[in-house]
């Protein structure tokens, strides 16, 4: 059972990579093609070019990708403490940048919702990791 768990984490984990590598490619890059970009309610522009664009700094792609990449060699060593220490970590932040695109922007990013979508499942994963020990 708990392989099966640690390969749905790296499954997951890698969709996060593959995500997070997309929003910093458009951010890096302003592509003239955003499939992200629906409307002015729907797009990706708050967390490539808005205020959410950078945390502290640091590009908030970049965050996600370094947090999906740790948790990705977290489910290879089978570490479920720091995957789910990561994994929460992920989905505090999933939710700070949510909170800050609904209520200050007013825009829904369809990746970081995915995004969160995947953080949520890696979360529980990782709880069902730690208490199987």
């Amino acid at each position: 059972m708990k392989e099966k768990l640690y390969f749905w984490v790296k499954v997951l984990a890698l969709v996060g990579i593959g995500l997070a590598i997309f929003l910093l490619w458009e951010q890096f890059f302003h592509p003239s093609f955003q499939p992200c970009n629906i409307n002015e309610t729907v797009n990706c522009d708050a967390v490539i070019s808005g205020v959410v664009a950078k945390t502290l700094g640091i590009p908030t792609p970049l965050i996600g990708l370094i947090g999906y990449v740790v948790i990705f060699f977290s489910a290879i060593k089978k570490n479920a403490k720091l995957l789910l220490g990561m994994a929460t970590f992920g989905l505090v932040f999933c939710l700070y940048i949510a909170y800050r695109e609904l209520f200050g922007l007013h825009v829904i990013c369809p990746v970081c919702v995915l995004c969160q979508l995947d953080m949520i499942t890696v979360f529980i994963l990782g709880i069902l990791l730690v208490r199987k020990k």
